[in-house]
């Protein structure tokens, strides 16, 4: 017998939370592998699995680490196309503090 919890998911399932939290990210803002993370109910380490795996569909670009790095494999796309939209950076670093999506980030 099944521990009482949440129903199990399907990785399909997660990965479509994981685009449909990243697809109401608005331009000009950035959000976190750990906020999205929050708000579908998996770890940020999932959340960017599912961006690599199959996100180019969705504004991927607004994903960024806690400290406001983005990762190596994109960086330099990565701050391009966040510059192109204003996104303000100190240094290779987006300002959270300006533009964090959701706001409690």
């Amino acid at each position: 017998m099944r521990a009482p919890g949440p129903e199990p998911r399907s990785a399909e399932d997660v990965d479509e939370a994981v685009y449909d939290v990243v697809e109401a990210i608005p331009p000009g803002r950035v959000s976190t592998y750990g906020a999205i993370g929050r708000l579908v109910g998996v770890g940020p380490r999932r959340v960017a699995r599912a961006l690599s795996a199959g996100g180019a569909a969705v504004p991927w670009h607004r994903v960024v680490r806690a400290d406001g790095t983005a990762a190596e494999p994109v960086r330099v796309r990565q701050l391009e196309l966040l510059v192109g939209e204003g996104v303000p950076l100190r240094g290779a670093r987006v300002d959270l503090a300006a533009v964090g999506w959701p706001d409690e980030v």
